[in-house]
Order: C-alpha cells, then sequence, then structure tokens
C-alpha cells in the first residue's frame, strides 16, 4: 500500500485554526487516543478440554468423554497426563500406540470477549501451530481449515464475536487417513522414509512427505513412530480500532567496525485509514536509550510497510562463540495517534555481516562463512527436535543443551530439516551464546509432491511465515531447502526407478523440485532474510550435476556407520569444502538406559532394548558391535558393550573432527552428526534426552578446542598438526614422547614453533618405524603435547595398534573425593597406562569437569565435582571404568575407588 508523508502534519493542521476550533480538536484527539488503547493481545490457554472423534480401533477403551487439556500440547502428552496410555519412552509400549494417529480429535475453550472487544473494527485468532489437518470452529461456524502444522494461521473474527462467553473448537484429522487414499490411487509413488513396522498404514503407501508436519513422528532411525497431533503453538486473541503492529525487521545493509547502515521496516495492519506518527527507539548493549527515527505518516486501511532508515556509528558487533562478544541491541517501534501509543514492537538482534563465501580454485569452489570479514571454521553438530512432543520443550531444556554444545568449543549448530522450526527461545539462546545456526527448512528426505502448486503453495506461505520470524536473529547465518532429497533423487535410486516406471511423471517430479527448492525458496530467502544465503538442499553444490562432492559445496559421509560399514580410518581419505554430516551411534549413560529400559531386559537382543535401538529397524546393535568389535573385540556383557560404544563413538568422531580441521582451508566446517537425543536411547547424539553428556562430548571439547593438535595415524604413518581458531599468531612449543605403558620414556623431543592466525600448520610426519624404533607396538604409544601461550595445554596420543592387541597393565586406578572449602573435588591417579577412564556415580546425578580421559603413567589430575548429593553418597556410588577393565576378565577388573 502507498504510504503518505505527513511530516509538517501538526504545523499545517494547527497552525491557522481558532482556539475553540483548537480545543475541539484536542478533546477528539484525546477521545481517539483513548480509543486507541483499546488494543487487546491475550494467550487463549486455559479452560481447554480434549475428547476423541469417534473411537479408534485399538483405542483401548478410552471413549469420547470430554477431558481436560493442557495448552499448548498435543494429544499424546494428553492422554499420558490422563493416565489413558503408558509413558511412551518407556519399555516398549509403541506398537500399542499407533491408533492414536488414526484417529481424529477435538478440542474446545471458551473466552470471554468485552462489548468493547465486540465493538473493535478488527479482531484475529491466531494460531501459531496446528498439527496438522484442522477445522476451527467459533461459536460452530467454521472459520478456518488449515493444512500446515509450520504455518502461523490469522483469522479475521470481527462480526462473529459474541459479548460474553465465545466457544472455540479445534477438529483435528488423522494425518494418514486424509493422505492414505490419495498416496493409494496414484499409480507411481514417489519414494518416502521410513515405512511403519505396525500395520498403521501400508510399507508401501507412505504419506509423511505428502503433509506438512514433522517428519520424524513417522519414525527415524533414532526415535520412535508416534504421529500425534495438537494445538502445538500459542492460541491469541488480538483485537484493535487504530493500528497494530505485525512485524518489524531491522535488516542490515552495512555493517562494518565504523558504522552500521540499517533500516528498520515496521509492518503496520490499520483497521482504519489515518494519520499516526512512527518512532522508533534503539537500546544499546549497555542500556542506553535513544529516539533513532521518527516518521510521520498517513495510513490506508490494511497492511502497509513503514521503513526507516538510520546508522550507529562504532556498532557493537555480534560475533560467533570464540572469535568476540555478543552484545545485543533492542529495538523498539511505537505507533502513535494524537497523545496515545496505540501499539508497539520489539525485536532484539545482533549487528554482524555474513556471507557464504564460495571462491573458486584449483579444487573446485569452497564453502566457508564469513562473519564480519573474519572466516569462520565451522564446529558443531546436527540438532534435532528436543522432544517427540515439541509443546513440551522447555527453554531450560534449550539452553542446557546449547550451552553445553558452546562448552565443548562448538559454534554452529545445523537445525535438520526432518523436525520442526524451533520455537524462538532456541534462537534467543543461540544469539546470546554466539552460537550460528545453520537452519534447514522442514523437508527431512525423500521426495515431495512440489509438482502440485497447491502444495508449493503452501510451502511458501510457510516459509515466509518463518522467515520473517527469525530474519532478525544474528545466530542464523544460512537458510538450507532440505536434507538429503537432491543426493536421495540422484544416488539412492529414488529418480532412476521413478524414470523406468514413468519418465513422464519423473520428470514432472524433478521439475517440480527444482521449482520448489532452487526457485521458490530462494526467492523467499532473497525477499525476506535481509541478506542471509541460500542453500538448495544439504549436501549439494547448488543444484549442479554432481552433488556430495569433496571437490565443492557440502558433503554428508555415511561410509562410515553406513554401508558398506567403513573403519573410522577411512574418514581420513576423504576432505571434503565443508562436512557437514558424519556420524557414529552409541548407547547414553546407565542411568539414562534405566529409565527407558528395566534392568531386566538390558541385553543386546532384548525386546526393550531393540524398541530403544531405531538403526536397521531395532537391529543396529549389530552394526555398533561390528565397530565395537573392530577396534576392542567382544563386549564381555551389556555395561562393557554401552561403555565401548561411547569409547568408539568418541575416538572415532574425534578422528574425523580432527582431519577436517587439520585440511583447513580447503576444509572449512565439521558438523557431526548429532548433536541432542529426542527420546532415551541408541543414537549418533553427544548430549542425551536428559541432557547427560556420552563421552563423545567431553572429547569433543578437547577437538574443538580454539588451538588443537591432530595427531592423524592410517596405513602406519601419523601426521602431526597444529590447528588454530585464533586471529592473532601464537608461539608455542610441542613435545614428541615415545613411552612404554608404565611410563618408560624410550624417545623425548621437544619443538619450538609459531602459530599463525585462523590457521592449520603441519608439524611432523612419521613412520611408525621410526616412532617404535625397536619397540614391541603393543606396548608402546606415542605422546604428544603442545603448550601455547595463552591456551590450555593440548595432548593427543598414537596408539600403534587395535585396543583389543594391546598388552593392558594391570595397574589400579585410584579415586579419592575430597571436600575442601572450593566444594568437592575427585582427585585420580594411575600407575600405568589408563586409557578411556570414564568416572560415574551410579542414580546420582553428578557434574564432573572432565571425563573420557586418559592418564599416562604416574599422571595426577584433580576434577571439580558438582552434585545435590552429599559427599558421603557421592564416595558410596562413586565408580572409575578404564579400556583395560573392560577388556579384562571379570575377575582381573583393575579400577578401584578409595575413600
Amino acid at each position: 500500500m502507498p504510504i503518505r508523508s505527513t511530516t509538517s502534519f501538526a504545523v499545517s493542521r494547527f497552525g491557522v485554526i481558532s482556539a475553540t476550533t483548537a480545543l475541539c480538536v484536542v478533546m477528539a484527539l484525546m477521545m481517539l487516543a483513548a480509543s486507541a488503547h483499546a488494543m487487546d493481545r491475550r494467550v487463549l490457554h486455559d479452560g481447554w478440554e480434549f475428547r476423541q472423534m469417534p473411537p479408534a480401533k485399538g483405542d483401548a477403551g478410552i471413549g469420547s468423554s470430554w477431558r481436560t487439556a493442557t495448552m499448548p500440547g498435543t494429544v499424546h502428552t494428553d492422554l499420558l497426563a490422563h493416565g489413558l496410555i503408558p509413558d511412551p519412552y518407556v519399555g516398549a509400549p509403541e506398537a500399542g500406540l499407533q491408533w492414536i494417529g488414526l484417529a481424529d480429535w477435538e478440542y474446545r475453550t471458551t473466552f470471554q470477549v468485552s462489548a468493547g472487544e465486540r465493538a473493535a473494527v478488527r479482531s484475529d485468532l491466531t494460531f501459531d501451530g496446528l498439527d496438522t489437518f484442522a477445522e476451527v470452529f467459533l461459536n460452530d461456524e467454521k472459520v478456518l481449515d488449515a493444512d500446515n502444522a509450520f504455518r502461523t494461521w490469522r483469522i479475521p473474527v470481527q462480526g462473529r464475536l459474541r459479548e460474553g462467553s465465545n466457544e472455540l473448537r479445534v477438529v483435528l484429522r488423522s494425518p494418514i487417513g486424509r493422505m492414505l487414499p490419495h498416496v493409494q490411487s496414484m499409480p507411481y509413488r514417489i519414494a518416502g522414509n521410513y515405512p511403519s513396522p505396525y500395520g498403521d498404514e501400508p510399507k508401501d503407501v507412505l504419506t509423511a512427505n505428502f503433509v506438512r508436519k514433522p517428519g520424524y513422528h513417522y519414525g527415524w532411525d533414532w526415535g520412535p513412530r508416534y504421529v500425534t497431533a495438537g494445538i502445538w503453538g500459542s492460541v491469541q486473541f488480538t483485537s484493535w480500532s487504530a493500528a497494530m503492529v505485525e512485524d518489524l525487521q531491522v535488516r542490515q545493509d552495512r555493517v562494518t567496525a565504523s558504522v552500521a547502515e540499517l533500516t528498520a521496516i515496521a509492518t503496520v495492519d490499520a483497521a482504519r485509514a489515518g494519520d499516526y506518527q512512527v518512532r522508533l527507539w534503539k537500546t544499546g548493549p549497555g542500556g542506553d536509550r535513544k529516539v533513532m527515527a521518527t516518521q510521520r505518516v498517513t495510513l490506508p486501511q490494511g497492511r502497509s510497510r513503514i521503513p526507516q532508515s538510520f546508522r550507529i556509528e562504532r556498532p557493537q558487533r555480534w560475533y560467533p562463540t570464540g572469535y568476540g562478544e555478543q552484545p545485543l541491541y533492542t529495538f523498539d517501534v511505537e505507533i502513535v495517534q494524537g497523545a496515545g501509543i496505540v501499539d508497539a514492537r520489539r525485536v532484539r538482534t545482533g549487528l554482524r555481516s555474513v556471507e557464504l563465501r564460495r571462491e573458486r580454485d584449483a579444487d573446485g569452489r569452497g564453502f566457508a562463512f564469513i562473519v564480519n570479514d573474519i572466516p569462520v571454521f565451522a564446529k558443531g553438530a546436527n540438532s534435532i527436535p528436543f522432544d517427540m512432543f515439541p509443546s513440551r520443550v522447555t527453554p531450560a531444556q534449550l539452553r542446557r543443551v546449547l550451552q553445553s554444545a558452546v562448552d565443548a568449543n562448538m559454534n554452529m549448530v545445523r537445525s535438520w530439516g526432518g523436525g520442526y522450526y524451533e520455537s524462538d527461545a532456541f534462537y534467543d539462546i543461540a544469539d546470546e551464546l554466539g552460537l550460528m545456526v545453520w537452519q534447514d527448512f522442514m523437508f527431512g528426505g525423500g521426495m515431495q509432491p512440489a509438482y502440485d502448486p497447491a502444495f508449493r503453495a503452501n510451502v511458501v506461505a510457510e516459509a515466509k511465515d518463518q522467515v520473517q520470524r527469525l530474519r532478525n536473529h544474528p545466530s542464523i547465518v544460512l537458510w538450507c531447502g532440505n536434507n538429503e532429497e537432491e543426493i536421495a533423487w540422484k544416488y539412492w535410486g529414488h529418480g532412476k526407478t521413478l524414470k523406468e516406471a514413468d519418465p513422464e511423471f519423473a520428470a514432472k517430479v524433478w521439475d517440480g523440485y527444482v521449482q520448489l527448492f532452487d526457485r521458490d525458496l530462494r526467492r523467499v530467502v532473497e525477499e525476506d532474510a535481509g541478506g542471509i544465503a541460500y542453500w538448495p538442499s544439504s549436501p549439494s553444490d547448488d543444484m549442479a550435476e554432481v552433488a556430495n562432492t569433496p571437490a565443492s559445496g557440502d558433503m554428508h559421509y555415511w561410509e562410515v556407520w553406513g554401508n558398506p560399514a567403513h573403519p573410522p580410518s577411512a574418514y581420513l581419505g576423504v576432505t571434503p569444502r565443508f562436512m557437514s554430516e558424519y556420524g557414529l551411534q552409541a548407547w547414553p549413560v546407565r542411568k539414562t538406559i534405566d529409565h527407558a529400559i528395566a534392568r531386566d531386559e538390558q541385553r543386546i537382543d532384548s525386546t526393550q532394548v531393540e524398541a530403544h535401538q531405531k538403526f536397521l529397524a531395532g537391529k543396529g546393535n549389530e552394526r555398533l558391535l561390528h565397530y565395537i568389535r573392530m577396534e576392542f573385540g567382544e563386549p564381555r556383557d551389556f555395561d562393557a558393550f554401552v561403555y565401548l560404544s561411547q569409547v568408539m563413538q568418541a575416538e572415532g568422531i574425534g578422528l574425523a573432527a580432527r582431519h577436517h580441521r587439520a585440511s583447513r582451508p580447503h576444509t572449512m566446517g565439521s558438523l557431526y552428526w548429532q548433536l541432542n537425543d529426542v527420546w532415551p536411547g541408541a543414537s549418533w547424539s553427544g548430549i542425551d534426552w536428559f541432557g547427560r553428556w556420552k563421552a563423545m562430548q567431553f572429547h569433543a571439547r578437547r577437538f574443538f578446542a580454539p588451538v588443537a593438535l591432530a595427531a592423524l595415524r592410517k596405513d602406519g604413518r601419523t601426521t602431526v598438526s597444529a590447528v588454530s581458531d585464533r586471529t592473532t599468531s601464537r608461539k608455542g612449543e610441542w613435545r614428541l614422547r615415545v613411552m612404554d605403558l608404565h611410563g618408560r620414556v624410550l624417545g623425548d623431543e621437544r619443538t619450538r614453533f609459531e602459530l599463525p592466525p585462523l590457521s592449520a600448520v603441519r608439524l611432523a610426519t612419521y613412520q611408525d618405524a621410526e616412532l617404535l624404533g625397536d619397540a614391541d607396538a603393543v606396548k608402546t604409544v606415542a605422546v604428544l603435547d603442545m603448550n601455547v601461550s595463552g591456551e590450555l595445554p593440548v595432548r593427543e596420543v598414537v596408539y600403534f595398534t587395535e585396543a583389543k592387541n594391546i598388552a593392558w597393565p594391570a595397574s589400579p586406578v585410584q579415586a579419592e573425593l575430597r571436600q575442601g572449602p572450593e566444594g568437592t573435588t575427585l582427585e585420580l591417579g594411575a600407575d600405568a597406562m589408563a586409557r578411556a577412564v570414564w568416572i560415574d556415580f551410579g542414580s546420582l546425578d553428578a557434574d564432573i569437569a572432565d571425563n573420557a580421559l586418559t592418564l599416562l603413567p604416574g599422571e595426577r589430575v584433580t576434577l571439580g565435582v558438582s552434585s545435590s548429593a552429599t559427599p558421603e553418597a557421592l564416595r558410596a556410588a562413586l565408580h572409575v571404568t578404564t579400556l583395560a577393565d573392560v577388556l579384562s576378565t571379570p575377575s582381573s577388573s583393575r579400577s578401584t575407588a578409595t575413600p
């Protein structure tokens, strides 16, 4: 809509009128201001009820009675709250709960509307999350048919309200029931993801990719199948008679050390045409507040965009963690009419420049994020949903995991596309912590029916909603179209199979894909994201013919763990421009397993264990054993299996991450799969569903340290490199010792060196024979230590054979808990080499300063311990495990803990 500027309005309107007329005008303006203050915004989260309609087969006889509901929420969580279903995470209840996804559900509440609200010129109901096929009724009149869980649904309801009580009702249709007839009628079907093993839909008829709903609800290889429904986002009622601020974008046109050139764009919905003043405030990171721009405008009825440009001299810039601070500015836009503010909107953002740089070189094209002119090596992991039921994820839960990422020296998370767009809290916390976010659109795999124009239009509306909601967050540095759909079509047989069956339909499917992911979503990001780059798929080379190549673009590498299940040393043979997925699986800590699986079921092949192992439909433990046996041999019991899975995962991922960092600047990112968990089970995560760290998370803190050492051994050759994320050069010394497992030093050398900024420097290369000499490989290790000015000491240990072949000494680890003025500490010592030392406190929760560490012979370390348990309880529960313990016979366990 056009906006007529009326900057001189006040002078021209009042400059030539009589005092009486002026008094009347002032009184009228005061009345208008009073009415303008009648803006009402409130959430409608109270008094909700739900029921099933009508009962479905296998529903355990819950009937169709109305029961109280929690809002926001889901059907599964409401049923659980009433004790109508067992805990979906405990034992193996999954098969018996699939009826929930086949049923239709109804929710209702009432809310009060005052006479003033009913008389308002405009009234809206807004649903921030309807999952998924939802019919909304207001006072028994249908006002919405929704079909997308990721959209914001805003419903004009003026003229439909009653003074007093109003009933709001939402009917949620089964997404499987809605889509199954359509998919079954297709002569040839497009590829989906994970077939249901439970019979709720035929294994050859997959409906998930036809529905704009979280894909992981249909099951994934790290989580269960719970096709839930619900009102999972906020429900709001808004009424106004003047103007409402729908959105405020603070577009960063140019940000340098000397100046930030910004444009604040307010989107305003005017109930009536009229004259307004728009006022923009800035509050700096230090709390200083000032008006940055004012403007008088005449707004037409309806939606208008009001831009205001301004500058901030010498801005405090936002940096990724490890590169600087994260100062945040607050901007408030106020819409003023007469003497009153009729509405306002606030956003918080950080000021920075960000670029995805793709320079050509002799190998192909790079893939590097440049923030404030600094090429940042991206270190981190892929995040998945934090729960099967997103409405119960708390900000505290998000903060615990994201803080853990920062504590492990990560600076980026990739918010993966098979879940949902995270809550505002997720991005607020990422902004505060300096975590860059690679944000996927919500497409997790398979192929989409993008040949359907209505489907594409629905997705474009979704994308606009989400990009506009999130575009002020400085943490978001990339929008990506989808996860693995391009390579699935090109290389996994999806495209080939359909081309052979129906070439015309296959061409239509691919053309739709190109239209959606190369054009439509790219256009949304270009128009609405404020300068953030777009990437069409992961992995991809920006729609080039060849994807998932080390030469250009980003890569996923799954030939380790996935087929053909190469050993972890194969990571050293792949040097990508940016590795956005790679991973190894492990089970979580014992306390987490105890929550989900009964002790008498804790066997590798038990029903409950297989229910919580989703890879290869519950047989993923066979793949896990394959990797454990390679390095460690046969685990003697379930506890050893769990412990060795974590050691294998931590060491294997560490090998890959160090290789990526040592390959800088050819490689500029290493994001392993995965950061977190959706429930308590086996997965590729480093942090489990409770927020507890696996061994890999402790290792990540070392291999992602700002200054680190990479000692990479393959085929009898060890390459030693130093890597630095620091922006200034550092001086240091590195030391190489060759010793036996009892600490007898066979060789010792020290070398001083200078480490340039933002670099990887090769320090040395050794053949095994150069290091070992006449020493026995099964009794000898190489220890590399690096000390760099201003940094924590760094250590790497190189072994010359698999752990199962090493002659581990029968020397105990001593562990002593002490209580002092600084709190509880744990002192550890070992008389001989102790690898993969793991400390736990059984059923007690305790945070330990370090874990999953290696002790050299004669070495002693002191670790802080934080717990609500008493020192006596901690001492009684303390248990220390080493690799030597687990690889020995039960009678020769050699780890001890002393009071």
